[in-house]
């Protein structure tokens, strides 16, 4: 197959596959963009298209392989990082979700959900400081999406730090009141971590302290 011919094979498949997804037939614009990269098994864009059909229908170990194909050919790939990070996230594995979210804002610091995906795996880790670094990030990029300021306040929150999550659920207010109702309710409801903290502490002093009988 010469050059105008794989232009036109795969101009094609990408008329095919695009027609497929709208119709809701995710098999076929599979099989369709994995023809594209038969074809040119350098087409980023076919590849990450590729991951996300994969992710959605159920095969994130497929979708993991296809976004760790373009960052091996392109390390500069901060997209991919991001959907590398994304799919680590999902199947819980922390440390790899981390550094590859890392590694997305590094090369490009304006991804804001890099930002927010990163905070939510330090969350999940217990690194709940240095998720407020990364929630800031996030809101200082999408000022008016609700999910950073929420993850932000209940940050606050669980660290001990009332005034600063009282703050966040006033910014928030201010363009999304609903959403900001909903964190005004899990801040009354939710006992901070650092409360867990410190009477799991208690608890296990008063243990050692028991004489043994």
């Amino acid at each position: 197959m010469n050059a105008i011919q794989r232009t036109l094979a795969t101009w094609w498949l990408n008329r095919a596959a695009s027609v497929a997804v709208l119709f809701d037939r995710k098999d076929r614009a599979i099989d369709d963009l994995r023809r594209i990269i038969e074809i040119k098994p350098r087409d980023e864009v076919a590849r990450a298209a590729l991951g996300n059909l994969l992710a959605e229908s159920g095969d994130p170990t497929s979708a993991l392989r296809e976004f760790q194909s373009i960052v091996e050919q392109n390390p500069a790939n901060a997209e991919a990082w991001f959907n590398l990070g994304y799919l680590h996230d999902q199947r819980d594995e922390l440390e790899e979700a981390e550094r590859t979210f890392r590694k997305s804002v590094e090369l490009r610091p304006s991804i804001d959900r890099a930002w927010y995906g990163l905070g939510l795996v330090l969350v999940r880790q217990g690194r709940l400081s240095e998720a407020i670094s990364a929630f800031k990030k996030n809101i200082k990029l999408q000022p008016f999406s609700p999910y950073g300021y929420y993850q932000l306040g209940m940050t606050y929150h669980h660290l001990g730090m009332s005034p600063e999550a009282q703050k966040t659920y006033e910014e928030l207010k201010k363009f999304e009141p609903k959403y900001a109702a909903t964190l005004k309710r899990d801040l009354e409801r939710t006992v901070p971590q650092a409360v867990n903290r410190s009477s799991e502490v208690a608890s296990t002093q008063e243990e050692k302290a028991v004489p043994n009988t």
